[in-house]
């Protein structure tokens, strides 16, 4: 594939365990993709300077839980590139596209449906009863919002479209956070895109060979797939999610991450009552 100039991969790797997700990811690239740049928000840019098409970009969390911060990966990648993908930083990819890129405007999703059947499924009364409160503060119809899988979509530039759309995603999450609802950025970008007017579609097909542990866990269970082939994938995953520490080190971790958590969601509190988008959407 020829250079590609107007199209990146993109992802966020903050903290350790990502950033070596991150960095077999980035391995991965400069295997299959050498020609296409991988973008990257982490704490730490320096451990990716050994990859001459990582561009790396210093970041620290402002969502609670991190899950929101995809919207400042996006919108970084969109500022370079035309169009972006982003992927999970513990996603593996595992050969090179089958075909030349030419993506919609908009977002282009590899897995997802419409909201209202997604709820369907969904058993948590809390999320439900926050989506329709927050589409009625929108004044948007469910049936009207695309929801999407997180780990693997595509985004491009759409008619200048994005700042609004990460605006009011960054309002929105706020909202769900306040309900203590951490996660859900798929409901949140199926919102402010059906709200702004981004487009939101979907890829039935896989663009490229890829390995995501949940998603081949599925895969081996419908027979697509076998554990056998994918084992030195889920080996490598596991490595990295439960490494062998020290009991010290162990607790250390954990009451850093506690602390963090707490800090955001104290600065969150401390946003809400000042942030003026928020104030005259969601005044509650």
């Amino acid at each position: 594939m020829s250079e590609s100039k107007d199209f990146c991969f993109c992802t966020l790797a903050v903290g350790e365990r990502y950033r070596k997700h991150t960095r077999m990811l980035a391995q991965d690239i400069q295997q299959y993709t050498p020609n296409i740049n991988l973008c990257v928000l982490t704490d730490q840019p320096e451990d990716f300077q050994d990859f001459p098409h990582v561009i790396g970009f210093n970041h620290k969390l402002k969502s609670v839980k991190g899950y929101h911060d995809k919207r400042f990966v996006l919108d970084k990648a969109l500022s370079l590139f035309e169009s972006c993908m982003f992927l999970d930083s513990d996603v593996r990819i595992l050969g090179t596209f089958v075909e030349e890129m030419n993506w919609p405007l908009g977002i282009s999703a590899r897995a997802g449906c419409n909201l209202l059947s997604h709820m369907q499924n969904m058993t948590n009364k809390q999320e439900i009863q926050t989506i329709e409160e927050a589409a009625k503060k929108l004044n948007i119809e469910l049936q009207e919002v695309q929801w999407l899988h997180e780990f693997m979509f595509v985004m491009r530039r759409q008619e200048g479209l994005e700042k609004e759309f990460f605006e009011l995603w960054q309002s929105i999450s706020y909202f769900f956070e306040m309900r203590g609802i951490y996660h859900g950025e798929g409901f949140a970008m199926g919102l402010a895109a059906a709200k702004v007017g981004i487009d939101i579609g979907f890829f039935r097909e896989d663009v490229l060979p890829f390995f995501k542990d949940n998603i081949e866990q599925a895969r081996i269970k419908t027979n697509k797939s076998s554990l056998e082939n994918k084992r030195k994938y889920f080996d490598m995953h596991r490595e990295i999610e439960h490494p062998q520490l020290s009991l010290s080190k162990k607790v250390i971790n954990k009451l850093t991450k506690k602390a963090e958590f707490y800090y955001r969601l104290l600065r969150l509190k401390y946003v809400v009552n000042t942030d003026t988008n928020f104030q005259n959407l969601f005044r509650i």
